[in-house]
């Protein structure tokens, strides 16, 4: 009996030197565009669009957690002219947050994920025998991920996060570029703050 009092004791006091965050936000992308090639057919930068996104963090008492995000392009794009396409990012990163000030802090990220960019095709691939239409194809790449953001905590545990990200797409041969910025704002709150 001693055992188990003594136990929850220990997990509470854990539970409580631990934080968990949840943010929405939104932000735009940005990659370089190749403007000196010479020919006919030049993937496109990945630029602009409005990307809704969520984040879910987890920090322990020493600061250091896990971060997973997913951001999306609210509408399609147009590939190129002719062809709509949607991406999306998703990661997990290992954190690090710092407190600078009394309302005022640091997070600062780096881990992996996917990009998956969704071409959607208005004709469709139709088979009666497998029961529909095939109206998108997906292309999906390995990305590595660096962001940091600042938050202010503007009333008790919510806060206000802006903050900046860097992918890099390995492999990225639908777009000119395999480097891609994105920059954005979060709204969050904090939990066991």
């Amino acid at each position: 009996m001693v055992v188990f009092a003594c136990t929850l004791v220990a997990a509470a006091r854990m539970a409580c030197a631990q934080q968990v965050d949840f943010a929405v936000g939104g932000s735009t992308v940005w990659s370089p565009q190749n403007t000196t090639a010479a020919i006919g057919f030049l993937p496109p930068a990945m630029r602009g669009g409005v990307y809704p996104s969520a984040t879910l963090q987890y920090l322990s008492s020493r600061k250091l957690g896990l971060n997973a995000e997913i951001a999306f392009r609210d509408k399609r794009a147009i590939y190129n002219g002719f062809q709509p396409y949607r991406p999306f990012l998703y990661d997990v990163n290992a954190v690090y947050a710092t407190r600078f000030a009394d309302h005022i802090s640091g997070d600062f990220m780096a881990g992996v994920g996917g990009q998956t960019v969704l071409f959607y095709n208005e004709f469709g691939n139709c088979n009666l025998t497998s029961g529909g239409c095939i109206t998108h194809l997906n292309s999906t790449h390995l990305l590595f991920h660096a962001g940091a953001g600042v938050r202010y905590y503007f009333w008790r545990n919510f806060f206000a996060r802006p903050e900046a990200h860097w992918y890099y797409v390995v492999n990225n041969t639908q777009f000119h570029s395999n480097n891609l910025f994105r920059v954005g704002v979060s709204v969050g709150h904090t939990w066991g703050r």
